[in-house]
């Protein structure tokens, strides 16, 4: 073969790889366009890091400690100096005893925050400035201010600072409702004092319900001690979240990581900043979860609402006529989805407003009005400690083990019941379920139940091959119980 035609032949098959590339470009693999992708989606936070980091702020504070009591007029560690090797401690004269030092104000904790507004207001944890005679704010310009506390919220864990500057640079507040699971999120805080340190992650998940007042956002953004009161960034440079929790078996970070919605933060800080504190609304209801046995065995459909299962006296709930038992469904139009929904959302109701509830009670649905009133201390409940029984057995109730008796009117007025029965005697099915000595039965599938007579009737036409609702109530507490068909 001739130079030429090497020359032909490489040409050729150059054309024909330039051509295969080309055509690769238009038509490559799914598998090659996810690589590509996925490099393409890795972000960059270097722009963010210089958008936000001058808006987050270290927060230190002390508190005044007195030094340790001196034991006859000698100091503590010069005591121990004398115990350890066992030589008798001098009594010194009580003219000749050093006097008592003033309280010092000692280093308390570190933690994080950031600029709300430019003209000094700072919002950060509550748990970060509880408890601090002072709080020292310093800039990522090393400038430092004393801050006064505006207020706090112990049960959002939110807290608002003032420092007494202008012109500062102050954070974007981003829609919680548009961030995603999956998104790319950033922190910048000060992890064991060591300040603007940036992590970055993804959110694990939304509405993480940790048996605290607000629903969290759980992240595996890196958090440690220092980071609280930090904020959590979204890819836009704008804040969703302050950085409040972790979980941790050991103490250090463990890749689950917990911050406060920025929304619910929002409105906190708007009323710390107006009056000092928070003001919530409350209709007065002990609830409990609606389990999926219940939700099937009433009629519900599926496992959701809150299980009204006390309701105060003089309440607004009893006022707007909510009794035990009911399960709300909605609030103001919203649906309670789980128990924790209602106090989030009757909480962030103004006081005095009014506000429909709906309730599934015996397999139907009713629209009550409630006026909300102001949260206060919770009350300690009372049980009765009356006991009048009067046992009526039937072959209806024994058939499911209970015996039952009427209710006296003593105690319809202590228990403030209009009827029900007293359950004398639990056996069998219905002990298995729960049901036990003392116990008042307000309802048995869905019908309710206001004597013995009732109760016999009931039973008489239920059928007792199927499982069978039944809503008591044990002290000042309401619940359902459900008897099995033995087996």
């Amino acid at each position: 073969m001739s130079a030429m035609d090497w020359k032909l032949l490489r040409s050729v098959a150059l054309a024909g790889l330039v051509t295969t590339l080309s055509l690769g470009a238009a038509i490559a693999p799914q598998s090659v366009l996810a690589q590509s992708a996925v490099v393409r989606g890795l972000p960059d936070f270097t722009d963010l890091v210089e958008q936000v980091g001058p808006s987050v702020v270290n927060i230190r504070t002390t508190e005044k400690v007195t030094s340790r009591g001196n034991v006859n007029g000698m100091d503590e560690e010069m005591a121990e100096f004398f115990r350890r090797f066992g030589v008798p401690i001098p009594n010194i004269p009580r003219q000749q005893r050093p006097q008592q030092s003033q309280p010092e104000e000692q280093p308390r904790g570190v933690g994080s925050g950031f600029i709300l507004t430019s003209d000094g207001f700072v919002m950060t944890n509550a748990h970060v400035v509880e408890g601090a005679d002072e709080v020292i704010v310093t800039l990522t310009d090393k400038r430092e201010f004393k801050a006064r506390i505006v207020g706090s919220d112990k049960r959002t864990d939110v807290a608002v600072v003032k420092i007494d500057a202008t012109g500062l640079p102050a954070v974007k507040v981003g829609d919680v409702s548009r961030l995603k699971v999956g998104e790319w999120v950033m922190a910048i805080g000060s992890p064991f004092g060591l300040d603007n340190s940036v992590t970055a992650g993804i959110v694990s998940a939304k509405q993480r319900d940790t048996g605290d007042y607000l629903p969290f956002i759980q992240t595996d953004v890196a958090i440690n001690p220092g980071n609280s009161g930090g904020p959590l960034i979204n890819m836009r440079g704008e804040v969703v979240g302050i950085n409040s929790q972790i979980y941790s078996r050991s103490g250090g970070f463990m890749g689950i990581s917990f911050a406060i919605p920025m929304d619910e933060a929002i409105r906190v800080s708007e009323q710390l900043r107006a009056s000092g504190k928070v003001t919530r609304g409350r209709i007065g209801v002990q609830i409990g979860p609606v389990t999926k046995d219940v939700a099937e065995s009433l009629g519900l459909g599926k496992a959701q609402g809150a299980l009204v299962t006390g309701v105060e006296a003089g309440s607004p709930a009893e006022k707007a006529g909510v009794e035990a038992g009911d399960i709300i469904t909605r609030f103001d139009g919203k649906a309670i989805e789980k128990v924790a929904d209602l106090p989030r959302l009757v909480g962030n109701t103004k006081p005095g407003s009014k506000s429909s509830l709906t309730v599934f009670r015996r397999g139907q649905s009713r629209d009550l009005t409630v006026t909300i009133a102001e949260i206060e201390p919770d009350k300690v409940a009372t049980k009765s400690t009356e006991r009048e029984e009067r046992a009526k057995s039937s072959s209806a109730g024994q058939q499911v083990g209970l015996t039952v008796s009427d209710l006296t009117d003593a105690q319809k007025k202590e228990l403030k019941l209009k009827g029900g029965v007293m359950v004398t005697a639990a056996t069998d099915g219905a002990a298995r379920a729960g049901l036990r000595e003392g116990d008042v039965i307000l309802a048995i599938a869905n019908t309710e139940v206001s004597n013995v007579k009732d109760f016999d009737a009931i039973l008489g036409k239920v059928d007792k091959a199927k499982t069978i609702n039944v809503l008591f109530r044990r002290g000042d507490w309401a619940q359902y119980a459900l008897i099995r068909p033995a087996r």
